[in-house]
């Protein structure tokens, strides 16, 4: 069925749809401000929600463990009441105009007028850094090779080999070693990248046999039929290769990222980040800001839980752009009270 093209006037165009995106539209209905969430992706969740669903996350203030996927819902939770308005599944391409009269069109042919923009797009267009490993195609599209984690359950009774030296592979390894049949921890040096706890706790698991490290091994190819696996080959820097009967291997070499469109639109860029002043989080372009990982000023740290104090900064920013002859006057949420439609 043909999409038919929207029009859409707001105060605050918001492009992502992840964790610091909607806490974005939450401070912004909060100071009565209009927003529109967009993403490419065609829900919302970024890449909790895309990538790491039921993986816990430690660091959200007051949830000592909360999953992506439960973060989103809560979140989503958060701004219900203001029913904030969403365009899905295409990405924003093209920007026109200037602070307080910005257009902004996706690839489907949706408009947007907008007093101000907020970028909250994470790591951009982003995919995996894939390794390169001969017929790896058909063992991708079997599942035999993974780069997420959305359905834990998947794994039971697995041999997995988990490939990496960081904190995706160590947190997999260890929250599949109490599902799989064996799990492989193989890295290229014995150092892993990790927090000490969790770093202790992979100490842990290995001494009790629940996770193999194997190091100092590399990939080096796969072995099977019709992209079912049955060994992971690996290779030592003397060539020594050893084989690992497995199932399933899941690379966790990082994302490859990419601003997409927006790296056109004239914004100072920092690789494949966006330079803000943290004051206001806005860019190099007036009325534009961004926050979250695509952000970036000395200091930076990429938690969820700076972008969400980046993403109050900016609302409050760009009240000044969409109302500038408005006064805001700061006020605590108790004393405002419970959200709702103004």
């Amino acid at each position: 069925m043909t999409h038919a093209a929207s029009t859409h006037t707001t105060d605050v165009a918001i492009i992502g749809a992840g964790p610091t995106a909607l806490f974005a539209a939450f401070e912004c209905r909060m100071l009565r401000l209009d927003c529109i969430l967009t993403d490419v992706l065609d829900s919302v969740g970024g890449q909790c929600a895309a990538l790491y669903p039921e993986k816990p996350i430690y660091d959200i203030p007051a949830h000592p463990s909360i999953t992506g996927g439960d973060l989103i819902a809560a979140l989503e939770e958060q701004i219900a009441p203001f029913n904030v308005p969403r365009l899905l599944g295409s990405r924003v391409s093209h920007l026109e105009g200037e602070a307080g009269a910005f257009t902004l069109k996706n690839e489907r042919g949706d408009t947007i007028h907008a007093k101000a923009i907020i970028i909250a797009a994470g790591a951009g267009a982003f995919g995996p850094n894939r390794p390169p490993l001969e017929g790896l195609d058909a063992y991708e599209r079997s599942g035999a090779v993974q780069y997420y984690v959305k359905k834990r359950a998947d794994f039971t009774g697995k041999r997995i080999v988990v490939a990496g030296g960081g904190d995706s592979a160590l947190d997999w390894a260890l929250s599949l070693s109490d599902l799989a049949e064996k799990v492989y921890l193989v890295h290229r040096r014995d150092r892993f990248r990790g927090a000490p706890e969790t770093l202790a706790q992979i100490e842990a698991k290995i001494t009790a046999g629940a996770i193999e490290k194997v190091v100092p091994y590399q990939l080096h190819g796969l072995k099977g039929e019709n992209g079912q696996l049955t060994h992971v080959d690996l290779i030592a820097m003397d060539e020594t290769v050893r084989s690992l009967e497995a199932d399933v291997l899941l690379p966790f070499y990082g994302l490859s990222t990419d601003l997409g469109p927006v790296a056109s639109w004239g914004l100072e860029t920092q690789r494949s980040t966006i330079a803000v002043n943290p004051a206001t989080m806005q860019t190099s372009l007036e009325g534009i800001f961004a926050i979250g990982d695509v952000a970036q000023y000395p200091g930076k740290m990429k938690l969820i839980l700076q972008g969400f104090s980046e993403g109050a900064v900016a609302a409050h920013a760009a009240h000044h752009v969409a109302h500038p002859d408005k006064a805001l006057r700061f006020e605590h949420s108790t004393s405002r009270g419970q959200p709702g439609t103004p």
